[in-house]
């Protein structure tokens, strides 16, 4: 039964079980951990079943025979006999975690798949490489000490384990014992955007006030971070109203105000979660529908209007975020009153790459990505008003504000900074040029004169 129950938890997707874990144990090491440990239980049950199960019976007649009892049979023959099928186990296991554990990043438990998801990100085929050679390098050590562990004696296995066990609750309690100092944490999306931003309020609020502030980039999709801020896990994420409105309020917009909207999102916040969002910054990252520029040019498409008459040509590759929102897909479809027959799902930054190559025509889009214009693509207008404004606002728990009140005041030097070229570019030298976001984002408080030179 236990190994049947296993088995359907492996049959859950990684992401999802990290999701799931997010609200009952909150971000970083712990779900990660978690999750590693329900995915390494399977090989090694199974194995250990199987190689008990195994064992020749004319030795368990024969240790019965020798006056042996159920105990001392287990741990003098059945284990012994069966340790290279459960080695075999732990070896499967140990490879198999070490991919998982790759996914950790995107909990904020950091590890080689930060490198993997910052090359998605960035479109760096040298940090994808940087992060998944010594994962499989890992892999590939792991398995070769496990394999020398199935040479030695039952005794020695249980020693070495034992001291594995040890070592790592001694380190656990040692970083515990570390006094910390209070300290703000401040997290955002995946992407370069968040990125930015994120590194701004540090600045502002380490250069304004005596707050440590730490970072903590690229957690993850939308979910994934505001369950982290209600959970108390972080401190600040930068949001949008769009997002609030349609996402968290589950309501559609007053009107297409920016004004309004946000207003709609800062009350609602407020009043359903108790989060507070400082006034916005200028620019507008909203969704756009962008088409390639042969596509564009072939079709002769202005308009998302346009895209109704040649439909059945569209290749279209959706974020899977935006392929399920009322202010995504779902919404075109009922507004503009078509469909699209061919739609793949892709990772935000893999859509461009994929539109590259000529696999797909059409993506959904921010309206300040650096990849429009790195990848010459055409957006086409919202004729119909479908997309909502959405001006990004610090957002934090209303008891974070009361513990710190100076923080209104110091965030809300960038309210109403920021146009769209001015966040366009930025994304640009972080996302194509390589450049670091925290001096990116130094450099455009210099020049607005938020901070001194």
């Amino acid at each position: 039964i236990v190994i049947a129950i296993n088995g359907i938890i492996q049959t859950i997707p990684s992401l999802a079980i990290l999701a799931l874990l997010i609200p009952l144990v909150g971000i970083g090491r712990k779900p990660a951990i978690i999750a590693l440990i329900l995915y390494a239980l399977l090989p090694i049950l199974h194995n250990t079943y199987t190689g008990i199960t195994g064992v020749d019976p004319m030795y368990m007649v024969t240790s019965r025979a020798l006056g042996m009892n159920k105990f001392q049979q287990l741990t003098k023959v059945q284990l012994p006999l069966a340790m290279p099928v459960i080695m075999t186990g732990v070896r499967t296991a140990a490879v198999l975690i070490i991919g998982t554990a790759t996914l950790a990043s995107l909990v904020g438990a950091g590890g080689l798949g930060k490198l993997i998801l910052l090359g998605l990100d960035r479109n760096n085929n040298y940090l994808i490489l940087l992060g998944a050679i010594p994962a499989a390098l890992l892999a590939v050590l792991f398995d070769f000490i496990f394999k020398q562990l199935e040479k030695l004696s039952l005794k020695k296995i249980l020693i070495f384990l034992v001291l594995i066990i040890f070592a790592y609750i001694f380190g656990s309690v040692s970083s515990f014992n570390i006094v910390k100092k209070d300290k703000l944490i401040i997290s955002g999306k995946l992407g370069s955007e968040p990125e930015i931003l994120i590194n701004m309020y540090k600045i502002l609020i380490e250069e304004n006030s005596n707050l440590e502030v730490e970072l903590k980039p690229g957690l993850g999709k939308t979910s994934f971070v505001f369950n982290a801020l209600k959970n108390g896990d972080i401190d600040i994420y930068p949001e949008f109203s769009g997002t609030a409105v349609f996402t968290f309020l589950n309501e559609t917009p007053v009107n297409n105000n920016a004004a309004d909207v946000f207003a709609q999102a800062q009350k609602g916040m407020e009043s359903k979660f108790n989060m507070i969002m400082l006034k916005p910054m200028s620019y507008n990252n909203t969704y756009a529908i962008a088409v390639s520029k042969k596509f564009a040019d072939e079709n002769n498409l202005k308009t998302i209007s346009d895209l109704a008459k040649v439909k059945d040509k569209i290749k279209a590759g959706f974020t899977r975020e935006f392929n399920d929102r009322e202010d995504g897909y779902l919404g075109l479809k009922k507004l503009y009153n078509f469909e699209i027959p061919d739609i793949k799902e892709f990772e935000p930054k893999l859509r461009y790459v994929a539109v590259q190559s000529g696999d797909i025509n059409l993506i959904d889009a921010y309206s300040t990505d650096a990849e429009l214009a790195q990848y010459n693509m055409v957006v086409l207008k919202d004729d119909k008003h479908l997309f909502p404004p959405y001006q990004g606002s610090p957002m934090m728990r209303e008891e974070t504000l009361k513990k710190y009140p100076e923080l209104k005041n110091i965030l809300e030097k960038l309210s109403g900074k920021i146009s769209d070229e001015e966040m366009s570019s930025m994304n640009y030298r972080v996302s194509v040029k390589g450049e670091k976001a925290e001096d990116v984002a130094r450099e455009y408080l210099k020049k607005a004169g938020i901070i001194r030179q």
